[in-house]
């Protein structure tokens, strides 16, 4: 019996060459949308909060445009956060076929050999 070949690959999508949203910051993103909080999105995710206005920082800096604003009420995702999101996750779903479209190539040149 041969072992288990697999395809494994993290997703990211990059800005000029540098990591600009992954999963994680996704969630992070997600939770803001959620609790109208950069805080509360963090301890939700068991992050500190410095950590997560860093990455908040990070990505508005990045972005042409910021992708969080926050004020005096909380903190809100702009329209270019929610098509972020939504491009990401289309993307990665089909990130994830592909890998598993891979796996199955390999298992199949596998047991044929």
């Amino acid at each position: 019996m041969h072992p288990t070949l697999k395809a494994d690959g993290r997703f990211w999508l990059t800005l000029n060459g540098k990591n600009f949203l992954g999963r994680g910051r996704i969630e992070l993103l997600q939770r803001i949308r959620e609790t109208g909080s950069i805080s509360k999105a963090a301890k939700a995710m068991k992050m500190s909060y410095k950590a997560a206005w860093d990455a908040v920082d990070s990505m508005n800096a990045s972005w042409q445009s910021a992708l969080v604003e926050s004020g005096p009420t909380g903190s809100r995702l702009t329209a270019d956060a929610e098509q972020l999101i939504e491009v990401f996750q289309k993307t990665e779903a089909r990130h994830a076929a592909f890998m598993l479209k891979l796996t199955d190539d390999l298992s199949a040149a596998a047991s044929a050999s």
